[in-house]
């Protein structure tokens, strides 16, 4: 039985169940993410985070439970109701996920080729401006994705994710193989687009940095479901083992500390 979602909330699962097989991954997982917020999702390897990102993003169906967008479940959405929503979400897939034969700007514009009849010279101009929008300079737009660096790869993957203004971004790993300014910058990046556009961000990752600096809250992914999804200073308290070993050990000392320091700076500015 469906149980009444409030229709401004993104994404709600109720009671999932993801198998393989008889390799059960996830056995009565809930979680909630609330509009406006970013949600750091956190778990031992193969607990089945991208498991689950696919899941919600209907990448897969899972095998019990619910997925609700806005409000409804996606099984009783229409397919152009599950297209309308489909474009409401952005992704941002490990390394960029660019397409090497064409060049930065025509990636960003494959979204809006598949998905709008805008002319051509408007989706350009588009693309260009979230291009901008990401940090990447006027001339990367005519780049192949092998011409980029790691950091500015990313940049384009998530103006890409953007390129139809979704109000839902999922990312996954997006400060992997950044050095620690960059990885900082992207951080910094993310930050600013929520608050400009008003965006709920989903993100896997295990930068502790990224936790401790952006995240409103932290979901831990355990023992086939959601341990905890709540404020770090609350998941840091749960006497889980592994989340005590995860964040107890001293390089979270050195990102909570940091990120006191940044929270101490903008309460300053």
């Amino acid at each position: 039985m469906n149980i009444p979602i409030p229709a401004d909330m993104p994404i709600v699962a109720k009671g999932i169940k993801t198998a393989f097989g008889d390799n059960v991954v996830h056995e009565n997982l809930d979680l909630e993410i609330h509009k406006g917020e970013i949600v750091g999702l956190v778990g031992g390897s193969g607990t089945g985070k991208s498991v689950l990102l696919n899941t919600l993003l209907g990448l897969r169906e899972a095998n019990a439970g619910t997925v609700y967008l806005y409000g409804t479940p996606r099984g009783e959405l229409s397919e152009k109701e599950r297209q309308a929503l489909n474009n409401r979400t952005g992704v941002l897939f490990q390394g960029g996920a660019l397409f090497s034969s064409l060049t930065v700007r025509e990636n960003v514009m494959v979204p809006m080729r598949e998905h709008t009849d805008i002319p051509l010279k408007l989706m350009r101009d588009l693309a260009d401006m979230k291009l901008h929008l990401v940090g990447l300079p006027p001339h990367a737009s005519t780049l192949m994705p092998a011409d980029l660096s790691g950091g500015m790869r990313k940049r384009a993957g998530l103006a890409r994710a953007l390129a139809l203004d979704p109000g839902l971004l999922f990312l996954d790993e997006p400060t992997a193989g950044l050095d620690p300014i960059g990885a900082a910058e992207f951080d910094q990046l993310i930050l600013d687009l929520r608050d400009a556009l008003g965006l709920t961000v989903l993100m896997i990752t295990h930068d502790l940095d990224s936790l401790f600096t952006i995240c409103d809250r932290v979901a831990v992914l355990l023992d086939k479901r959601i341990a905890i999804n709540d404020s770090l200073d609350k998941v840091t308290a749960n006497p889980h083992p592994w989340i005590q070993e995860y964040f107890g050990g001293p390089r979270s000392r050195a990102a909570a500390m940091a990120g006191g320091r940044d929270q101490a700076i903008k309460g300053m500015s």
